[in-house]
């Protein structure tokens, strides 16, 4: 396989000068000089060429084609696969531990102290060593973590504390992991292909959503929650395999002290007004949209009065929503995407305000489409637009903040598990919608850039 023996050393294919082969002689050599084509022309050229919606359909899986995108790819299916199945056996095991929504909101907070503490310098870390070799430590960790949970499972000495303690140091590996792994995406496919690329981890990621929950829902209820670990474990093998076959991408440009790169990072970021922007979506994404998933188990017990198989089916569905709203991205390629954001934020808020209305289960099923759908731009949208944005030297450290919105995520569900618990998680998860729906409502009137931008 020819470009898997390659180092990419170099930032971005399109950032390259494209040169035009020049015609050669019958002797082999060029007759004439090649042509080169300056960077900026090329990507106008490419621009003023991007295919209307409904031819780009055809060019869904072509990033794809590119065989180091393809491993990484396979990787983070199986890794995602497990982490799915995860949230779903860790929330659900601690609320059969415990009986209380705030006790499972701290739990998973647990990643939230490592997520906030250590992001920037897994970024700083992700700018100057090779990202594949950072990624495979956090999939070595991560499969060692949930191998040790399944055997303490197995003793019968399992307690939330415990499982505390591993979502902390979960929480410490997916600071490095996660930023080299986003930020070694436009390595292996140039930005030509980064939307199309990010699109398709999205739906990797939302197929996940879809078939992995349903699974570990299944497991958890006829063969217990230690084989749940046992496959996550598994899972994250596979994922450390598959990245092995990807070519080093080789050390970073940044060489200075690691505190001066992290504030260099923060300036970039500062300066950069639509990135910030982007960014300050996310967090807004994170803080009210994503608790609901860590409260399902409390909804499914407490409004739906069902079992553990029930939950799976209803993040499944919510999954297939989200699965089809990145293929739906993947396809257009670069149209209408500012906006296509903000809808998606419109989306999220009006499925939570339904599910606080609704304390119907099968209601919350269609519900939980539209939610998939409005998480789609989350995915993809606003990080294939952020890396745009952002040179190859900063991706790291910006990409760094971006999963800080990770670390914020159960920060959001602890205060919100508290509400469940004093007024009930209807109210609590209507109350979220409504601050996300002001959120959107704020931007799309603010922000004219972001709702212009291709």
């Amino acid at each position: 396989m020819t470009d898997s023996s390659r180092d990419l050393t170099s930032p971005d294919n399109a950032d390259r000068a494209t040169i035009s082969a020049a015609p050669v002689s019958r002797n082999g050599a060029q007759a004439v000089p090649a042509v080169i084509e300056p960077p900026d022309t090329a990507a106008a050229t490419a621009s003023s060429q991007t295919p209307p919606p409904t031819a780009a359909w055809r060019q869904t899986f072509s990033s794809l084609s590119n065989h180091n995108f393809l491993f990484l790819w396979l990787g983070m299916l199986a890794l995602m696969a497990g982490m799915q199945m995860q949230m779903l056996a860790r929330s659900y095991l601690v609320f059969d531990l415990t009986g209380s929504a705030a006790l499972l909101g701290i739990v998973n907070a647990g990643m939230a102290i490592p997520i906030l503490g250590l992001s920037l310098f897994g970024g700083a870390f992700a700018d100057r060593i090779d990202r594949k070799r950072i990624i495979q430590m956090g999939q070595a960790g991560s499969m060692v973590i949930s191998l040790a949970v399944a055997l303490i499972i197995i003793s019968g000495n399992i307690t939330w504390q415990f499982l505390f303690v591993a979502s902390i140091i979960q929480g410490a590996m997916f600071s490095f992991m996660m930023p080299a792994r986003q930020a070694i995406i436009p390595q292996l496919v140039g930005k030509e292909k980064l939307s199309n690329a990010m699109a398709l981890n999205a739906a990797a990621m939302s197929s996940m959503t879809l078939i992995a929950p349903g699974i570990a829902g299944v497991l958890y209820a006829f063969a217990g929650p230690h084989n749940v670990y046992f496959v996550i474990s598994a899972l994250a093998g596979i994922s450390f395999i598959f990245t092995s076959f990807i070519p080093k991408t080789g050390a970073g440009k940044s060489k200075g002290p690691m505190t001066k790169e992290i504030i260099a990072g923060l300036m970039y970021i500062r300066n950069s007004h639509m990135v910030l922007v982007l960014l300050v979506m996310g967090l807004a994404t994170t803080l009210f949209a994503m608790p609901f998933r860590m409260l399902l188990p409390v909804f499914v017990v407490d409004v739906y009065h069902l079992g553990p198989e029930s939950m799976g089916l209803l993040t499944a569905v919510m999954g297939g929503g989200s699965l089809v709203g990145a293929l739906f991205i993947a396809a257009i390629g670069n149209w209408r995407r500012g906006m296509l954001l903000i809808l998606g934020s419109f989306a999220s808020g009006i499925a939570l305000v339904l599910l606080a209305i609704f304390p119907i289960y099968l209601a919350a099923a269609a519900i939980m489409i539209l939610l998939g759908l409005g998480d789609a731009g989350r995915r993809s949208l606003n990080q294939s637009l952020i890396m745009e944005e952002v040179e190859d030297q900063y991706r790291g450290r910006v990409m760094s903040v971006f999963m800080m919105n990770f670390g914020l995520m159960p920060l959001g569900v602890l205060p919100t598990g508290l509400l469940a618990d004093y007024v009930g998680p209807q109210p609590a998860i209507g109350l979220l919608g409504v601050l996300m729906l002001i959120t959107a409502t704020i931007v799309i009137l603010t922000q004219k850039r972001l709702r212009q931008l291709h």
